[in-house]
């Protein structure tokens, strides 16, 4: 990690005044690719989730705090952002009590430049945030009021599934106290720096139960980010939402992945499931 990329995450309230001006300037395809999926016939639409990308700042300097999903759900041992698909009713009902409470939860620069993208790219991120922290509360307990909106990522479209991902970031003001539900084995906290860090990185090779290579194309390296959690465990970050963090690092940092990453490899095993979509009770 060099002295320059120190000196931008060591401080909190410049770290965050940066996050949102980065943010807040960078172009964001929120409201044109939900409106483009809704006119699709509604067998073609794509599904639709929000995803919270959620910073903390500790003693030691920022972290991410992400969860690793249980072997319940599908893609089960996956790191990923807390989130889900949208509920319109309950999503919108949400999002126009974050604007109208008092204090509103979307506040200061963050919802000033969100504003200024018009009126109806603003009520997308805003559906996107309340969605975002609807699924957060259900499935680790993080108190929305406990939530700083910071600004949108541009949105990312799974590869494998009909499905956009919608990821925006928020800071975790207070401690949080997680309390996670069935589809969350645990809730992993991974310090910002260590992204900036090029040992982390790595080609990840994922194999079935029968020993067979899984390929996308030509490719069957997937490049990945590996973090030895507290518990001893090796935990693999990668897909979408290694791609998200990422963009995320580019926008924010110009930060970018290490060009030396493939010379690492890592594998993975997965179950049959992984590549339906099914969660495991449903495979035969």
């Amino acid at each position: 990690m060099t002295e320059m990329d120190v000196s931008k995450i060591n401080n909190r309230d410049s770290t965050l005044a940066l996050i949102v001006e980065r943010l807040g300037n960078a172009p964001n395809d929120f409201f044109e690719k939900f409106n483009r999926n809704k006119s699709h016939a509604r067998g073609e639409r794509r599904l639709t989730a929000g995803v919270l990308l959620p910073l903390h700042y500790s003693g030691e300097g920022f972290v991410v705090h992400l969860i690793k999903r249980s072997m319940l759900v599908p893609q089960g041992g996956d790191l990923s952002c807390p989130g889900g698909m949208l509920n319109p009713f309950l999503d919108r009902l949400l999002m126009s009590f974050m604007r109208f409470r008092c204090p509103p939860i979307m506040t200061g620069d963050a919802f000033r430049y969100a504003r200024k993208r018009g009126k109806r790219a603003f009520s997308t991120i805003a559906l996107f945030f309340a969605n975002a922290l609807r699924e957060s509360w259900e499935e680790v307990g993080l108190n929305p009021m406990n939530v700083k909106f910071l600004g949108p990522l541009p949105s990312y479209d799974l590869y494998l599934f009909q499905r956009s991902i919608f990821p925006l970031v928020g800071f975790v003001k207070k401690n949080p106290s997680f309390r996670s539900n069935k589809e969350v084995e645990k809730v992993i906290e991974i310090p910002l720096k260590s992204f900036f860090e090029d040992e982390h990185y790595a080609a990840c090779v994922f194999r079935n139960p029968g020993g067979d290579i899984h390929k996308r194309g030509d490719s069957h390296e997937f490049p990945c980010f590996i973090h030895n959690d507290i518990d001893g465990q090796q935990e693999i970050l990668w897909g979408a939402t290694f791609q998200i963090i990422m963009s995320f690092l580019a926008i924010v940092f110009d930060h970018q992945m290490p060009s030396t990453y493939a010379q690492r490899t890592v594998e993975k095993r997965i179950k049959r499931s992984y590549l339906t979509g099914a969660s495991p009770q449903e495979q035969p």
